[in-house]
C-alpha cells in the first residue's frame, strides 16, 4: 500500500509540472522566439523515467527563458540609444533654427537700412523713376494697339516693356529714346504711308502692299483690314462694310494727287467691327422663322397679283377712254359692253333700260374689283401674323429665362430676334400693300364712275 501511494504521488507531481511548463512553451512560440529545444527521450515506462524527463524539460525551459530575457534587455538598450540620438538631432536642429532666425532678423534690419539709404541718395530721382515707368507703360499700350506697329515692328514695344519693368534708374539714352518714340507716334498719326506687311487671310498668310491712313484704318486691294493688337497681326475681315464705304477705298487707292476722301474708323477698329457685324434685312429673314417666311410669301403673292391687276385696270381704263370717243360699241371693254346693251334693246322703255344698264354696270364692277379684295386682306393679315410671331418669340424668350435665368443675354437673343423680325416683316409687307390697294381701289372707282356716268347718259337719251 505504501508503495502504491508513493507511485500515485510521483505521478501527480509530474502531471502538475507538465501543466505548468506547457503554457510557458506556448508563450515563447507566440512571441516569435526561436523554437524550443527538443530533447528526444525514450518513452517513459516508469514513474522515475517520467520524473527524469520532466526535470530535463525544466532545465531546457530555464535555458530558453534566460536567452529570451537577454534578447529583451538588448532590444531595450537599442531603443534607449535611438531615443538619445533623436533628442540630440532635435537639439542640433533647434539650435540651427534659432541661428537662422537671428540671421533673418539681422538681414531684415540691413535691408531696411539699405532701402533708407537708397531713398535718401535717389532724392528727386525717385519721382523721375516712377513717372518714367508710368509713361513707358502708357506709351507701350498705345503703340501696341496702334496700326503703326504693323509697319515698324515690335522693337518699340519690347523696349518700352523693358523700360517700364526696370527697377533701375533710366539712363539719358533711354529717356531720349522714350521721348523719340512718343514723338514718332504722334507724327505718324497724321501720315498716310504704304508698306509691305503680312496679312492673315482665311487661305493663309499673304504678303501685300497695304496703305495706312494715320492710326485709324488700313486698306489693301480695295478692302479694309483690321489690326489685332492681341495677336499683333493684320487680318482680313470676314466681310466688308457696305458699298458706300468701299467706294471711298477705291477712290482713295486710285488717287494720284489732290484731296481724296476716305472713310476711317476713329475708334481704331471698334466701329468697323460693329459695322461688319450689322446684318441686313435679307440676313435677318431666317430669324423670323416659319411665321416670317409665311408673311413674305403672302406679301409677294399679293404684290404680284396687285401689279397684275394694276396692269389690267390700266389697259381697261385706256380702252374705256377710247370707247368714250367712239359711238360704236366695242365688246372688248366694259363701256362697250354697256353701250351694246342699250343698242341691242332700242325698243324697251326707260325703266327697263335703267334696270338692264344697272345690271350690266354691277356685272362689270364685279369683274373690275376682282383680286382687289385679296390685296386688302393680305395687307390686314400681314401685321397680325407679325404680331403672332412676336408673341411666339416672346414665349420662347420667357421659356429660356425660366430654364437658364436672365444672366446670359445670348440665351434670349433668338426669341427676341424672332419677335422683332416678324413684326418688322409684317409692317414691311402691309405698308406697300395698303398703298397698292389704295391705288387699285382708286383706278377701279374711276372706271366704275365712268360706267355709271355713261349709263346715266344713255338713260337720259331715252327721254
Amino acid at each position: 500500500m505504501r508503495r502504491a501511494y508513493r507511485l500515485i504521488s510521483k505521478m501527480t507531481i509530474a502531471a502538475g509540472l507538465v501543466a505548468i511548463l506547457l503554457p510557458f512553451s506556448a508563450l515563447a512560440q507566440e512571441e516569435g522566439a526561436p523554437p524550443a529545444m527538443v530533447i528526444e527521450t525514450p518513452t517513459a515506462t516508469t514513474v522515475d523515467e517520467l520524473l527524469r524527463a520532466v526535470r530535463e524539460g525544466f532545465e531546457v525551459e530555464k535555458v530558453e527563458d534566460a536567452e529570451r530575457e537577454r534578447r529583451f534587455l538588448q532590444a531595450r538598450d537599442d531603443q534607449k540609444q535611438m531615443l538619445a540620438d533623436a533628442k540630440a538631432r532635435e537639439a542640433r536642429e533647434e539650435a540651427r533654427s534659432q541661428a537662422l532666425e537671428k540671421t533673418y532678423q539681422e538681414n531684415e534690419v540691413k535691408i531696411a537700412e539699405l532701402e533708407e539709404a537708397l531713398e535718401q541718395r535717389m532724392g528727386n530721382l525717385g519721382e523721375l523713376f516712377g513717372v518714367t515707368r508710368q509713361i513707358s507703360g502708357d506709351t507701350r499700350g498705345n503703340i501696341e494697339a496702334s496700326i503703326t506697329t504693323a509697319q515698324f515692328g515690335l522693337e518699340r514695344v519690347e523696349f518700352l516693356e523693358q523700360l517700364g519693368q526696370s527697377k533701375e534708374l533710366p539712363s539719358i539714352t533711354e529717356l531720349e529714346r522714350l521721348w523719340a518714340e512718343m514723338l514718332k507716334e504722334m507724327v505718324e498719326q497724321g501720315k498716310v504711308a504704304s508698306f509691305e506687311a503680312e496679312v492673315y487671310t482665311p487661305s493663309g498668310i499673304e504678303t501685300r502692299e497695304v496703305t495706312r491712313a494715320g492710326v485709324f484704318s488700313v486698306i489693301s486691294n480695295g478692302e479694309y483690314l483690321l489690326w489685332d493688337p492681341n495677336q499683333q497681326q493684320l487680318q482680313q475681315l470676314s466681310r466688308q462694310p457696305p458699298a458706300r464705304f468701299l467706294d471711298t477705298v477705291g477712290e482713295f487707292a486710285s488717287a494720284t494727287d489732290g484731296l481724296t476722301g476716305l472713310a476711317v474708323d476713329p475708334s481704331r477698329g471698334s466701329l468697323l467691327a460693329v459695322l461688319i457685324e450689322t446684318r441686313s434685312l435679307i440676313e435677318r429673314l431666317p430669324d423670323g422663322g416659319a411665321v416670317g417666311y409665311t408673311v413674305i410669301t403672302l406679301g409677294i403673292i399679293a404684290a404680284l397679283l396687285g401689279f397684275y391687276k394694276m396692269l389690267i385696270l390700266f389697259v381697261t381704263g385706256r380702252k374705256v377712254e377710247s370707247q368714250k370717243k367712239n359711238s360704236r360699241p366695242d365688246p372688248g371693254n366694259p363701256l362697250g359692253r354697256i353701250l351694246a346693251v342699250a343698242s341691242d334693246n332700242p325698243d324697251v322703255d326707260r325703266e327697263q333700260l335703267e334696270l338692264m344698264l344697272d345690271e350690266a354696270v354691277l356685272r362689270e364692277s364685279g369683274k373690275l374689283e376682282s383680286l382687289v379684295w385679296l390685296v386688302r386682306i393680305v395687307s390686314v393679315v400681314a401685321p397680325l401674323m407679325g404680331l403672332l410671331g412676336t408673341v411666339t418669340g416672346m414665349i420662347r424668350t420667357f421659356q429660356s429665362i425660366t430654364l437658364f435665368g436672365a444672366g446670359d443675354p445670348r440665351m434670349m437673343a433668338g426669341g427676341i430676334s424672332e419677335a422683332l423680325v416678324t413684326t418688322m416683316l409684317g409692317l414691311v409687307t402691309a405698308i406697300p400693300l395698303v398703298l397698292l390697294h389704295a391705288a387699285l381701289a382708286n383706278n377701279t372707282k374711276k372706271i366704275v364712275d365712268t360706267l355709271d356716268e355713261q349709263s346715266a347718259g344713255l338713260i337720259a337719251q331715252q327721254e
